[in-house]
């Protein structure tokens, strides 16, 4: 009889994926990395472990945006206080802090626990070409 292997914590292997966001739409770049933040892209994905690679994002200014996202999102904050909410524009958002952006869109397709929280840390986006992970990376 075959069972199913489960990944186990010491046995994943990981690797560093760079992904140029150069003309490439915003939303199809990030669930590419979510995808691949989570191991989901892996022969070996078991969901209660940690099993994805680390995403490197170079060129974060140049993403597209499909339709007319990027003047009409927003995205709100709330501190618990009452009449504390707070309005941010996409484009103003892309414009000051892209890497912010990015990432809080990779964190709404992550799972909402500690463990999505180890995967989102896997996440480095730069708004350059230029980034520090090259000797992460092989070949």
């Amino acid at each position: 009889m075959k069972f199913t292997q489960m990944a186990k914590a010491t046995e994943i292997d990981r690797d560093w994926v760079i992904i140029d966001a150069t003309d490439k739409v915003f939303g199809r770049i990030i669930t590419e990395v979510a995808t691949i933040l989570r191991g989901k892209n892996k022969t070996n994905y078991t969901p209660h472990v940690d099993c994805g690679d680390n995403v490197i994002i170079i060129n974060a200014t140049k993403a597209k945006f499909s339709g007319t996202k990027l003047e009409t999102k927003n995205y709100y904050t709330h501190s618990g206080y009452f009449g504390s909410t707070k309005t941010h524009k996409m484009s103003d958002m892309f414009e000051q802090n892209p890497e912010k952006l990015y990432k809080l869109a990779a964190r709404g397709m992550l799972p909402k626990t500690k463990l999505g929280k180890s995967m989102l840390k896997k996440l480095k986006v730069y708004a350059g070409s230029e980034h520090p992970h090259t000797a992460q990376i092989k070949g």
